[in-house]
């Protein structure tokens, strides 16, 4: 019997090292796996990444929730894929994979930059934002006043809201959802007044300036005045 054991022993050892050795190997190559899924972060101002204060040159890992501060922004920038960009007060959850660029965008707005071959989608409340992977693209997407604001300056954006499928074209905008009253959006979009543009304006500036001129005539000319000369002194005999 012990010399069974005898003969056992090296080939039970054996196992065990070949054993240990593949799951070294494993948690090795897990790390090389997951450096090939990071960004790099350039900070400006307060920076925070999931609840923690980063700094530029921190490594940005998929899943990540990036926010800024007052008059601070962000990028993360992925060799492979491209960059997003997160502008004043912004928040935002980016995740990628070897293939495309993703987020989720809670507030704020961001510019999103990819390169060909690399798609993106950015998720908000109202929609989904996509931007093909047939040729590099440069997009921004703003939530601040409420809806979703998409304008592209370059490559195709395609805007998906319910069922309705919008395609935008490079130096084209377009948007989703409805602003929130008293945002810039509702304000520089006040009814009555949206799509006057600046010689349309003008005219109409210059004719109630034109109404106004003959209302201040009629009443001169009702109290017997008489504008630029002489004035008429009326007699209460009259």
């Amino acid at each position: 019997m012990n010399s069974q054991l005898t003969r056992r022993s090296p080939l039970a050892l054996g196992l065990a090292l070949a054993m240990i050795i593949m799951q070294s190997m494993v948690a090795l190559a897990s790390p090389a796996q997951d450096a090939k899924m990071s960004g790099e972060l350039t900070a400006s101002g307060s920076v925070m990444v999931d609840g923690a204060k980063a700094i530029s040159g921190a490594t940005i890992f998929t899943d990540s929730t990036i926010s800024t501060g007052e008059k601070s922004s962000a990028i993360v920038t992925l060799p492979k894929l491209g960059r997003v960009e997160l502008l004043p007060n912004t928040s935002m959850k980016v995740s990628f994979t070897e293939a495309s660029l993703n987020g989720t965008l809670d507030s704020g707005r961001l510019i999103v930059t990819t390169n060909q071959g690399a798609a993106a989608n950015v998720t908000t409340k109202d929609t989904l934002v996509s931007a093909e992977n047939t040729q590099a693209a440069n997009f921004t997407v703003d939530v601040e006043c409420g809806n979703t604001v998409v304008n592209t300056q370059a490559g195709r954006i395609e805007l998906r809201a319910g069922n309705a499928v919008k395609q935008i074209a490079a130096g084209n905008q377009d948007t989703a959802g409805q602003a929130a009253p008293g945002t810039r959006c509702t304000r520089l979009n006040t009814p009555g007044m949206r799509g006057i543009g600046g010689g349309a304006l003008a005219a109409l500036l210059l004719a109630a300036g034109g109404a106004i001129a003959a209302a201040i005539i009629a009443a001169s000319s009702d109290n017997d005045i008489q504008i630029g000369g002489s004035p008429i002194v009326v007699s209460p005999s009259r």
